[in-house]
């Protein structure tokens, strides 16, 4: 019997990993199932965008995965059971359980309310494809009625600076403003910091900082100190989450929820469990966790998916340097900030501003889409078999799940 490998969420990380795996594993030994709960790969770096009214073609991923030997499952995950190695499913025409000898979690995040009042009756995110395209139904409302419609975007992080500036240039009649706990870009250098202030000037966006939003309306948010602003549209950007299917399943998880793993990107509790993205709880070299990000979905994956392939193949696992060099931010379609970080993850004095920085973070989302888009770009013409002894070992764990389930 073929060795079950389990993909689970088809984001960066689980889209990049799965190509991988079937690059690399032969087809005669492996078979390499992916689950999400949407058809179509969803870029998450760009969903700021199609919020403003960008239009970006999704990539469907039957047609990315055509021709790989992936096979592709659209279901929602409801629960992971690693004793029996089962994954339980639901999807319009998709009930039921899935078996794995070996299960890769990249289920990723969503937005993060903080138990704060109004969040998830009244207020808007990015975090996925169908949130995002709610908020751009609103924002079209607001466009058609005229006047200045008040969007406010809470969260002074990375998305929040991206959203309110895409806004901002995307639909100049409205009036954007920015909630920010403490001080805008204070984790910029003093150069970067200031040019960020310029963009926000540049294009109308007015700051609220030392401003924590503790309620929100329909139509307004409240602030800590009982300060209303106007907001008919309130965009939460102030963190993210995961969800507790890890936690539920027993899987050692930190206190974020985030599957707790060793260096190859194994589950500490479950060795048959690998997580990479924003599921992991991943240490980086400075000795810190790394934040859920698109770099790190890029370490985190690529470690994962090596030390599948080494285990399987008995060969030696391999060490991929997880490290965070810096931060790409946009700031509308022709300005952005690229911020290199030391080892402490501290701004360096040197960063890249303007067009210079648009084109280069332009190009960073053309090519992670493509190595997406081709997710057994140079497969090799001899794959790795697996040792008759791995082989021997999956059959004996689908009987034992089988067994389980009878």
């Amino acid at each position: 019997m073929k060795h079950r490998i389990l993909v689970l969420g088809a984001g960066y990380a689980g889209a990049f990993a799965a190509g991988s795996l079937a690059r690399r594993l032969s087809p005669a030994d492996t078979e390499i199932t992916v689950v999400n709960a949407e058809p179509v790969f969803v870029e998450r770096m760009r969903l700021h965008q199609l919020a403003a009214g960008r239009e970006t073609a999704p990539r469907r991923l039957a047609d990315m995965f055509a021709g790989t030997g992936i096979q592709l499952r659209v279901a929602r995950v409801t629960a992971v059971d690693p004793e029996r190695r089962t994954v339980s499913v639901t999807g319009e025409n998709d009930d039921g359980e899935l078996g794995y000898d070996t299960l890769l979690y990249t289920l990723g995040s969503r937005v993060a309310d903080h138990g704060v009042p109004g969040v998830a009756e009244h207020a808007f995110d990015v975090a996925g494809r169908p949130s995002a395209l709610r908020l751009r139904d609103r924002l079209d409302s607001l466009d058609r009625r005229g006047g200045a419609g008040a969007v406010l975007v809470v969260g002074e992080g990375l998305t929040g600076i991206e959203t309110a500036t895409e806004i901002a240039e995307s639909r100049p009649g409205l009036s954007v403003a920015l909630a920010a706990r403490g001080e805008l870009g204070a984790w910029l250098s003093p150069r970067a910091r200031l040019h960020l202030r310029e963009a926000f000037g540049r294009l109308g966006v007015t700051v609220h900082e030392h401003t924590g939003i503790e309620a929100v309306g329909a139509t307004y948010a409240v602030g800590a100190d009982g300060t209303s602003f106007p907001a008919e549209a309130t965009v939460w950007t102030a963190g993210f989450a995961v969800g507790p299917i890890a936690s539920a399943a027993g899987l050692e998880v930190a206190e974020d929820g985030r599957i707790v793993v060793d260096d190859t990107m194994r589950s500490v509790s479950h060795p048959g469990v690998y997580a990479a993205g924003d599921s992991a709880y991943a240490i980086g070299v400075n000795g810190r966790p790394l934040p859920m990000s698109c770099a790190s979905a890029g370490h985190t994956n690529m470690q994962a998916s090596d030390a599948i392939v080494a285990r399987l193949t008995g060969r030696r696992v391999p060490s991929v340097k997880k490290t965070y060099v810096g931060n790409h931010i946009s700031l509308g379609r022709y300005d952005a900030i690229f911020q290199m970080v030391d080892g402490d993850v501290r701004a360096k004095s040197w960063f890249l501003g303007g067009r210079k920085a648009a084109r280069f973070k332009a190009g960073v989302l053309r090519g992670s889409l493509w190595g997406v888009s081709h997710p057994t770009f140079g497969m090799p013409k001899h794959k790795h078999r697996l040792p008759a002894t791995t082989a021997a070992g999956a059959t004996a764990a689908a009987a034992a799940t089988e067994n389980a389930a009878g």
